[in-house]
């Protein structure tokens, strides 16, 4: 089997808590990037963009993410808050794929939603075809307006995934996938 193939067929998405690092190098994150915004685009409208978190600045976007949890969660323990501070720190890297889908006249929305999925997936292979593992995660967060405010996120768009980037930690075990007889179907000419 090809090596591309080899590499398509054997991912497996890792917990960000089982990455470690280091994290790829700034040439790697170039390369990553490049990748992932090489998608099918209709109408080359762009639209979906990425964020960054490497670094002290995973901690900061950190606080923002404990400042909301605290005001939903008043009774929150201090080590609750301390996980939720830690959510963009458990990888070595995080990229948030932002999506920018927005209504136009000869485009629909829904393929420009997908173009932002097919971005966050492009980077996930690339990240296993530089020899890292990943994991795509959308938790509470990635919803949550005041959040999304902090980092950055402008008021008409939304968080397709945050890609937790790092090297697995320990050996990856795969999980069950589903039979292709279950789940593929073939139209008929009858």
């Amino acid at each position: 089997m090809p090596e591309a193939l080899d590499l398509l067929t054997s991912r497996r998405s890792i917990k960000p808590i089982e990455l470690a690092g280091p994290a790829p190098t700034a040439a790697e994150l170039s390369t990553l990037l490049t990748v992932a915004s090489r998608v099918p685009d209709h109408g080359r409208l762009v639209p979906w963009r990425f964020i960054v978190f490497e670094g002290d600045a995973r901690l900061k976007a950190g606080d923002a993410i404990a400042t909301a949890f605290r005001l939903k969660k008043p009774d929150a323990t201090p080590e609750q808050i301390e996980r939720e501070r830690q959510r963009l720190a458990r990888a070595p890297l995080v990229v948030a794929v932002v999506s920018r889908a927005a209504p136009h006249v000869k485009i629909p929305e829904w393929e420009q939603v997908l173009s932002a999925g097919a971005a966050a997936t492009s980077l996930v292979f690339a990240a296993y075809a530089l020899g890292f593992a990943a994991s795509w995660l959308t938790e509470w967060y990635a919803y949550d307006r005041q959040v999304l405010e902090a980092l950055g996120v402008r008021p008409d768009e939304r968080i397709a995934g945050f890609v937790h980037i790092g090297r697995p930690a320990k050996p990856v075990e795969d999980r069950p996938r589903p039979p292709l007889d279950q789940i593929v179907t073939r139209f008929s000419a009858d």
